[in-house]
């Protein structure tokens, strides 16, 4: 172990949390200067409500698992955000949602891909993990199981949002304007959310849900629902939710990256996800930042974007942040 690491335990002075929970609403190009105060207000209100409910679940002894996976729903039933009601539009005008979910008891896990009539994502994720043999389902497959399984169905138009709309619209007027190959607008923004707790019995979950990239097309898949990339949980180490520019979290398998620097290194939580979101993603081009929770109750919240929506919470401490 070299002099700049800590080994993976808690500070002598620092007994373990009873609980945690950290969650974000995505990272990218957020200008503060842009960003109207009554809008800002809103954002922190959506983050706070949803702090709120995955922190009630854990102080009255309920799992992490029901901990992120009501403050999944809730952040994907909120506008505001790119997952569920709030996703971005594909290249064609549809929005194909991405969640993923990780029990860090057995690391058993459940995601699914482009799925276009399921009402939250991250439930069916769950129910993927829970009730199949497989870990991803993706497309009609995928809806299918969860019409099986007596998951809310709905019409695509409850996911429209006017914002999401005008911003594929913008999009679609630049190509246009442009011929050949251009390389993406490095100002554009890659919002997912996600929610990862340790609860009282010292379990670990982690669970994230996106609309992915504006624009994008043929069915194009990014890190939410690839397990290791996106999403990772483990109760002897730690877990880990990601949000960015998902090629570049699935090609450095992100989330286990901070989680095998932990294991096999020996690093705390802090010095890995730094390791990770401001050193390696930052020197391959990678832009966003992730939430992670070890099993002392540790919580990191790097990102080496211009802001990400994110929140955590546990006894005696809450914080809500956008910017640095």
């Amino acid at each position: 172990m070299s002099a700049c690491e800590t080994p993976n335990t808690p500070p002598a002075s620092t007994p373990k949390a009873d609980y945690a929970l950290a969650l974000h609403g995505g990272a990218g190009t957020i200008q503060r200067e842009k960003m109207p105060p009554e809008k800002e207000a809103a954002y922190r209100a959506a983050l706070d409500s949803a702090l709120t409910i995955g922190e009630n679940i854990l102080k009255n002894g309920g799992s992490a698992l029901d901990a992120v996976t009501q403050t999944v729903v809730f952040l994907e039933n909120c506008p505001f955000f790119n997952a569920g009601r709030g996703a971005v539009f594909t290249h064609d005008g549809k929005n194909e949602l991405d969640a993923s979910i990780m029990d860090g008891r057995d690391q058993k896990a459940g995601a699914v891909g482009c799925v276009m009539h399921v009402r939250n994502p991250v439930l069916l994720a769950r129910a993927v993990m829970e009730k199949s043999q497989h870990v991803m389902l993706t497309g009609a497959g995928a809806e299918q199981f969860a019409q099986e399984n007596g998951l809310e169905m709905t019409d695509p138009k409850w996911f429209f949002t006017q914002e999401r709309w005008d911003a594929l619209q913008q999009q679609l007027a630049e190509e246009e304007n442009k011929t050949g190959m251009t390389p993406p607008d490095p100002n554009r923004k890659f919002g997912t959310v996600g929610c990862v707790a340790l609860d009282r019995q010292g379990n670990i979950a982690a669970a994230t849900s996106t609309g992915g990239m504006t624009n994008k097309r043929w069915n194009r898949l990014g890190d939410t629902p690839v397990i290791g990339a996106g999403t990772y949980a483990d109760n002897a180490v730690c877990g880990v939710s990601c949000t960015g520019h998902g090629e570049f979290f699935i090609r450095y398998a992100v989330a286990h990256d901070v989680w095998a620097l932990m294991n096999y290194r020996g690093m705390s939580l802090q010095a890995a996800t730094d390791e990770v979101v401001m050193k390696k993603l930052v020197e391959k081009g990678g832009d966003g930042g992730l939430i992670a929770v070890d099993k002392y109750g540790n919580v990191a919240l790097p990102f080496n974007s211009a802001g990400m929506y994110r929140g955590y919470a546990k006894p005696g401490e809450r914080q809500i942040s956008i910017w640095r």
